[in-house]
């Protein structure tokens, strides 16, 4: 869920991330998007440090009533300009758990790198009102080589304390993006939570929630929420479905194409790149869908 005035590397768009939906810690997005959903409770597996060291190996309890992704429930950017990514006049601004794309241009100086890797040369810099952690977090990004050479990247970019917030790229030291979140005093969004969806397949728009609240070391082994089946009873062996993530402060979904195998599941294919800054929800993730 921005860069340059034209500049060398970083020919910079910034786009809204369209919708709001589901990581790990609890499966349910922060405060003011639980408000929205009505009920927002806890829904998955947290590793211990997702967890604050309490727990491993454990699922929790998911948000009842939601049967499929609610994409206006994210607070996302209003439209903004290329001029607008806050890099040579006034910083971009955005409230807290509000989420936004940027979108960049890289010159590698040869041939592009993966996506994978290009984002561990993007430098974030945190500018917190308070002095304590970070101020956004990047949920995802994704991205080919264009014509020209260069790598063309999105990183949805999500917003979690008052500050400033600033995306560099490491090769060149040219700043892409330079927001100011919040106002100072404002409280920060609140624990997030992960929540996991599945698709339904077959053209069926609609999403099973899986609800952890039931056990499951295996996402196969999850219930369905308000059902006695579960994650495999309804993911044929060898089926391709899209798998939706929320672990955000802004509540937004983090899409991944994944074909269930015997077991286990795997990713068909490598992007997004899923929570570059959160590697903890990320192994927890992992474990649970057996990656």
């Amino acid at each position: 869920m921005a860069r340059k005035t034209p500049r060398q590397s970083g020919k910079v768009k910034q786009k809204v991330q369209p919708g709001a939906a589901p990581d790990w810690k609890r499966w349910v997005a922060p405060a003011a998007i639980v408000a929205m959903l009505t009920a927002a409770a806890v829904i998955f597996l947290y590793g211990d440090k997702l967890f604050g060291g309490k727990r491993n190996n454990q699922i929790t309890s998911s948000a009842a009533g939601i049967a499929k992704l609610n994409p206006a429930g994210a607070n996302v950017q209003p439209g903004v300009t290329t001029a607008d990514m806050g890099v040579a006049g006034e910083p971009v601004k955005m409230t807290v758990a509000q989420a936004l794309m940027v979108t960049v241009e890289l010159d590698f100086g040869g041939q592009p790198p993966t996506i994978a890797e290009a984002i561990q040369q993007i430098e974030r810099g945190y500018q917190p009102d308070d002095g304590v952690g970070r101020t956004f977090a990047i949920l995802d990004a994704y991205g080919e080589p264009a014509s020209d050479g260069k790598l063309h990247m999105s990183m949805h970019v999500s917003s979690e304390k008052a500050g400033m917030g600033t995306l560099k790229f490491k090769r060149t030291g040219e700043l892409l993006w330079r927001a100011r979140i919040g106002n100072p005093g404002d409280p920060p969004a609140g624990q997030k939570n992960l929540m996991i969806y599945l698709s339904k397949g077959s053209g069926d728009a609609s999403n099973h929630v899986l609800d952890g609240s039931r056990g499951g070391d295996n996402a196969l082994n999850v219930y369905l929420q308000n059902s006695q089946q579960r994650a495999r009873d309804v993911w044929p062996d060898g089926a391709e479905r899209e798998v939706t993530f929320v672990y955000s402060a802004c509540g937004c979904p983090v899409k991944v194409m994944v074909r269930r195998v015997g077991e286990r599941t795997m990713r068909t294919k490598d992007t997004p790149v899923i929570f570059p800054d959160d590697p903890d929800a990320v192994r927890t993730i992992s474990n649970l869908m057996k990656w």
